[in-house]
C-alpha cells in the first residue's frame, strides 16, 4: 500500500494507524502548501485534491480518513484497533468522527483557511474566533471522554490516531492549551514507538 501525505496534515492520524499495524507500506509526499494535491499527477489518483489517500495493494484508491482507518482497523482485526464489543466498536467511530467531520473540518478549518468561509478580509477574525470556540467545545468533549482512561475508549484505537492529530495542530502548531486530560493523552501518543517514528519520518519529531 501506498499512503500519499502531507507532513503534519491529517494525514498524520492514518500515518500513525499503518505504523502501528506494523506491516510494509509506502509513503508518497504530497506537499499542500506548493499545491501539489492539485497537479496532474495527484488528481489522475484522487480528483478530489486531498489527503489522506491510500492506494492499496490493488490498486484501489480509498479516500477519506474514517474510511481508510475503519478499513486498516477490519482488515487487520489482529491489530485489535477497532474493538469488538459493539458498544465500545460505536463510540470509537463516534468519537473519529466527531474529531474529523467537527473539530478539523468546521472548528480548524475556519482557522487554517477564513477566505473559505468569508470574502471579506474585514470577516476573517470573526471567522477564525468561531473556529476556535468550536475545536475548544471539541476539547472539552473528548477531555470527558478521556477521564479515568488512557485512550479514548479505554484501549489504544483508531479514535486516538484521529484526536492525536488535531492535539498536535492545537499544542503543536498553534500554542492552543490542550486540556488535562487531552494533554495526558497527547503525552501518551507522543511516547508511543510507532508514533515517534512517523514524527520522524514527517519531520516534526
Amino acid at each position: 500500500m501506498d499512503l500519499y501525505y502531507s507532513p503534519g496534515a491529517c494525514s498524520l492520524g492514518i500515518h500513525v494507524i499503518l505504523e502501528e499495524l506494523g506491516k510494509p507500506y509506502g509513503l508518497k509526499k504530497v506537499s499542500l502548501k506548493d499545491g501539489e494535491q492539485y497537479k496532474p499527477e495527484f488528481m489522475s489518483i484522487n480528483p478530489k485534491a486531498k489527503v489522506p489517500t491510500l492506494v492499496r495493494d490493488d490498486g484501489s484508491v480509498l479516500t477519506e480518513f474514517p474510511a481508510i482507518a475503519t478499513w486498516l482497523a477490519l482488515t487487520n482485526r489482529d491489530s485489535r484497533l477497532l474493538p469488538d464489543d459493539p458498544e465500545r466498536m460505536a463510540r470509537a467511530l463516534e468519537a473519529m468522527d466527531y474529531v474529523v467531520s467537527t473539530m478539523h473540518m468546521q472548528g480548524f478549518s475556519r482557522m487554517f483557511r477564513p477566505s473559505n468561509y468569508a470574502p471579506s478580509e474585514a470577516d476573517h477574525e470573526a471567522v477564525t474566533a468561531k473556529g476556535r470556540e468550536i475545536f475548544e467545545k471539541g476539547l472539552k468533549i473528548m477531555d470527558k471522554a478521556l477521564e479515568g482512561r488512557e485512550y479514548v475508549v479505554g484501549e489504544f484505537s483508531i479514535a486516538d490516531a484521529a484526536l492525536f492529530y488535531v492535539e498536535f495542530w492545537a499544542a503543536g502548531r498553534m500554542n492552543i492549551p490542550l486540556p488535562k486530560n487531552c494533554a495526558a493523552h497527547y503525552d501518551r501518543m507522543k511516547a508511543r514507538p510507532a508514533v515517534r517514528r512517523v514524527m520522524a519520518d514527517e519531520g516534526l519529531a
